[in-house]
């Protein structure tokens, strides 16, 4: 059965790659004339909308609107767009991604198959930067000592999993569940999946949806992401306690038992020694984790970049986790 997809996009300062995600969206092997695309701006100020606007121009025959995004938060420009939208189906992209040829095809398909409510795939992770540390924050980004079981970064297995992070699903689910979450600055993915899964739904995941992600280009904003993530997600913990899984606990743990370990050590000596055991074994499990991808890419420097990389998501998610943990038991 054809559907009409509208494919939502919230957009900020995204000069750099708007123009390849749309390029993509034009090569669809999906009808074009079947397809609209709403970019959610949320007041750009580099290039963005030029080049929307000279997409347009050449592009006559695919349906792209602009529209604004008062708020500039991830989950309020989703809803807006969706608002805006007028397909059967809704698929989510972000503006620093690639979508391969088939992306809409094939999450239609999954659709009409009825394998889930909310389908998506897997990120082939590239690097934001041309450098030696860019290389390695992407190489991190697909680890599964740094990403944990977030299988849509690494797996090659189809099934239900808890989230995807773009998502195809129809309309009537909205109606069903409501819209994103605008007072979560992020994580809007993963509690919408949430819901689903309370509601009875499924999230599938299947590996031939693919698409080119873009990861940080250094590790400063790498750090801004990672305690940005942290921060969220234990608001979203509140709420949805029993969604927890072990391996978000094992960040702000860690990052407690350093912290403890390092105020004890000036009074016990053997608390030192204790310490630096432990990030002697940390360290040398980032270090063998690194190899495979070091020897399959043939870049060494693997070994020292992807541990620096992961090391700082562990530790400024766990910052960010204990942060927003402790101002909400002061509120």
């Amino acid at each position: 059965m054809v559907q009409s997809v509208s494919i939502i996009i919230p957009c900020y300062n995204e000069e750099k790659t708007i123009s390849l995600l749309l390029d993509a969206i034009y090569r669809q092997t999906y009808p074009r004339h079947l397809m609209e695309v709403i970019v959610a701006d949320g007041g750009s100020v580099d290039e963005t909308r030029q080049r929307i606007a000279a997409f347009q121009q050449t592009h006559p025959d695919l349906k792209v609107r602009v529209i604004d995004n008062p708020k500039r938060i991830i989950p309020a420009a989703l809803n807006r767009a969706i608002e805006a939208s007028e397909g059967e189906i809704i698929l989510r992209l972000d503006a620093h991604c690639v979508p391969a040829e088939d992306y809409i095809e094939r999450s239609v398909q999954n659709l009409d198959k009825g394998v889930g409510d909310n389908v998506g795939g897997l990120w082939i992770i590239e690097p934001g930067s041309q450098d030696w540390i860019g290389y390695s924050i992407a190489a991190a980004a697909a680890n599964p000592l740094g990403v944990g079981d977030a299988r849509y970064r690494y797996s090659r297995h189809m099934g239900e999993v808890d989230t995807v992070p773009f998502g195809a699903f129809h309309r009537s689910l909205i109606e069903k569940i409501g819209g994103y979450d605008e007072t979560l600055l992020t994580n809007e993915d993963y509690e919408f999946n949430t819901r689903i899964r309370q509601n009875g739904g499924k999230v599938f995941f299947d590996p031939a949806i693919r698409s080119i992600y873009y990861a940080r280009p250094n590790l400063g904003s790498l750090a801004r992401q990672y305690w940005r993530y942290g921060y969220w997600k234990w608001r979203m913990l509140r709420r949805y306690p029993r969604s927890l899984r072990w391996r978000q606990l094992l960040p702000p743990l860690f990052v407690t038992a350093v912290a403890l370990m390092l105020i004890l050590s000036m009074f016990m000596e053997i608390t030192r020694f204790l310490l630096i055991g432990l990030l002697g074994l940390y360290g040398l499990a980032l270090m063998v984790s690194a190899i495979p991808s070091a020897v399959q890419k043939r870049q060494w420097y693997l070994v020292i970049g992807v541990p620096l990389a992961i090391a700082t998501m562990h530790f400024c998610w766990g910052l960010g986790f204990l942060t927003s943990m402790f101002r909400s038991l002061k509120s």
